[in-house]
């Protein structure tokens, strides 16, 4: 039996789109479940639109989510000479013929299908004419000669028997005019020449099934498995675009989504294993196969993306949970300075209280990340002459305290609430504004032993709340 072979193929005309991230994923998954072997092939024929700034983007974003793959990358705009041999081959054994049809022959014919409303199909008009008809001074296209009659049958993995008329399938471009090979040519050749075992991709894909399929048996070769997995729609139910919001992984990059989570939500996005959720690598690879694929479309949800990010950012490692953030601060906010990281690590426990996102814990520390207390002007109002009586009693009671800790806060506090005749609120809300500039934040006693005694001393005796 054949090693297991498959690839993920995207065109570098764009930044990588979560649908695409998810296609790599299952191929992935599928071929090391399997003990085999996953590709990266790029396809950039598209000379007009592929840029290496795509190309380095996809990498990036495979390897960010943590799929790796095999041997170096497989460049399609390398390999045109052996699709353009293909395509001669093709013409020499009678399965593909030259198309002398002018541009504006083709125009009048698509004019034609859609005042009738009937999908355009070209007319097969050279089909079997002579080429001593040619016109001289048009170069031809070449079109491969589809099936006429009868029916093929798909066996797909994931949506079971497709049945199609041949009929339907027109007689496509393998060779442009200018001699490039089209789309369907390239992918054939190319998977034919890298082994490929499985195709697995989106269903948008399925007519191109077809046209492939005819291609490998008029060349004779071994028919890889097909399996279609059906698209990502937004939560309206629209196909999701690479025009939509949130659509890239730097997206979610950018607001703190990990990659684990990320790559654990893509995972149970169509596809389910009993009553599992939450998959580490290693179980994602062992139970990973194509009978868990759905049929129907699966929605987008931004909601259970962050829920999943929760869950991570509650569950992992602090130490870990901490690599990442110090990453995304670098990477989008200012870095974590040296002598804070210490601080923010010990503090992480409860920094991380109700966090969704890398970008919550960023915000939920930045009265630790920052030198200057930042005041939001709306809240600094608050510190009146009684808050300002409540700052000065701590401040004359704070000095005495060696070790700091609840146990050793709270009398403190207690004896505050007392002698200003106040509640808990009235004598934490006025610490908190003065030592984070905010009356949101972490609970006050979390504050004043994550910024420790010397730091501590210095806001509380800032002239700005003096």
């Amino acid at each position: 039996m054949k090693k297991v072979a498959t690839r993920f193929a995207p065109s570098p005309t764009g930044a990588l789109h979560i649908g695409g991230v998810r296609t790599a994923l299952f191929n992935w998954l599928y071929s090391k479940n399997q003990k085999g072997d996953f590709y990266l092939r790029i396809e950039d024929t598209d000379k007009e639109r592929s840029k290496d700034e795509y190309k380095d983007q996809i990498i990036k974003s495979l390897k960010w989510i943590g799929i790796n793959y095999d041997n170096e990358e497989y460049i399609q705009s390398k390999k045109i000479e052996d699709h353009i041999k293909v395509a001669i081959e093709l013409l020499n054994s009678g399965h593909a013929y030259k198309c002398y049809c002018s541009s504006e022959e083709i125009e009048e014919q698509k004019k034609r299908a859609r005042q009738k409303k009937i999908p355009y199909i070209y007319d097969r008009k050279w089909r079997d004419k002579k080429e001593n008809d040619a016109p001289k001074d048009i170069k031809p296209v070449i079109r491969f000669k589809s099936k006429i009659n009868g029916t093929t049958i798909l066996k797909d993995l994931v949506q079971g028997d497709v049945e199609i008329d041949n009929n339907t399938i027109e007689d496509f471009i393998i060779l442009r005019n200018d001699g490039t090979p089209t789309y369907n040519l390239s992918a054939s050749v190319d998977d034919h020449q890298m082994n490929m075992t499985h195709i697995i991709r989106g269903d948008d894909h399925k007519i191109n099934t077809f046209k492939q399929i005819q291609i490998y048996q008029a060349m004779k070769w071994d028919l890889p498995s097909f399996a279609h997995i059906p698209l990502i729609h937004t939560i309206e139910g629209k196909k999701l675009s690479k025009r939509d919001k949130a659509s890239t992984l730097d997206d979610y990059s950018k607001i703190g989504i990990m990659p684990d989570a990320l790559r654990n939500y893509l995972l149970r996005l169509g596809w389910s294993y009993k009553d599992k959720e939450i998959f580490s690598l290693d179980e994602s690879i062992k139970y990973f196969n194509l009978e868990g694929i759905g049929k129907s479309p699966s929605k987008l949800d931004m909601s259970r993306i962050l829920s999943m990010n929760e869950h991570y950012i509650k569950n992992i490692d602090e130490n870990d949970l901490f690599d990442q953030l110090n990453e995304y601060c670098k990477l989008y906010k200012s870095e974590i300075k040296t002598d804070k990281k210490d601080k923010i690590k010990k503090s992480l426990t409860f920094l991380k209280n109700k966090a969704k996102t890398l970008e919550d814990i960023f915000n939920n520390s930045k009265y630790i990340m920052l030198d200057e207390v930042n005041f939001n002007q709306d809240d600094i109002k608050l510190i009146d002459d009684k808050a300002k009586k409540v700052i000065s009693d701590f401040s004359a009671q704070f000095g005495s305290v060696d070790n700091l800790s609840k146990e050793t806060l709270e009398p403190i506090i207690n004896k505050l609430i007392k002698s200003n005749e106040t509640n808990f609120k009235g004598v934490g809300q006025p610490l908190r504004i003065a030592l984070t500039g905010s009356k949101f934040g972490p609970g006050i006693y979390d504050i004043i032993i994550s910024l420790g005694k010397e730091e501590v001393t210095k806001r509380l005796t800032s002239k700005k709340i003096s």
